[in-house]
């Protein structure tokens, strides 16, 4: 059996996508959805979905004790991360080891690293004048965004779209892509 915990800081669309997923997988179960953001609406669509969830400030989240137990307790053997803001400590990156992915709203190597989250990466990507942007979902690594590419998706970005027009392009990758993605990374038996 597969127990996901989800991290997340936002509203929660991809974790809720992942959610139902997999609500019907006798091999996954998504065992615990975990923010830095106590008024994260993850947290409702989580509870929404009768999965549990749990609270870290950063301070907390450093904690290598209070993280391991916590993700002990929930039986947790992957990570997925999927609009998660703080950066994992190191310990978190050794303890799951290619059991952790990401998913960044473009096309890495460009727009990524620090501070290039959400709406600064499409603000970014129109000021950049891209014609393609997209999905980047990775294994986490020490540093942000430098992950082993697993799967990228692509989509057209034109001299007209703005940014909010970018973001509805990739939410739309995001919420067909990232979850059968995850379906086939754990069917590789990469765990």
């Amino acid at each position: 059996m597969t127990n996901i915990a989800i991290f997340v800081s936002g509203s929660g669309t991809n974790c809720e996508n992942i959610i139902k997923h997999f609500a019907d997988d006798a091999n996954v179960h998504i065992a615990l959805v975990l923010s830095n953001k106590s008024d994260a609406y993850a947290l409702v669509r989580a509870a929404n979905h009768h999965v549990p969830t749990a609270v870290l400030t950063k301070a907390e989240f450093n904690d290598e004790a209070k993280v391991m137990a916590l993700l002990k307790a929930h039986k947790v053997n992957f990570i997925v991360l999927a609009g998660f803001l703080l950066m994992i400590p190191p310990f978190l990156v050794s303890a799951f080891h290619r059991r952790m992915l990401n998913i960044h709203p473009a096309l890495l190597p460009k727009f990524g690293g620090k501070g290039m989250y959400g709406h600064h990466v499409h603000e970014a990507v129109k000021a950049a004048g891209e014609k393609e942007t997209g999905i980047t979902i990775h294994w986490v690594s020490d540093d942000c965004d430098a992950g082993e590419i697993i799967a990228q998706f692509s989509t057209p970005v034109t001299d007209s779209d703005t940014p909010d027009d970018i973001a509805a392009k990739v939410h739309q990758l995001e919420q067909t892509h990232f979850p059968e993605v995850i379906a086939q990374v754990l069917e590789k038996g990469n765990l």
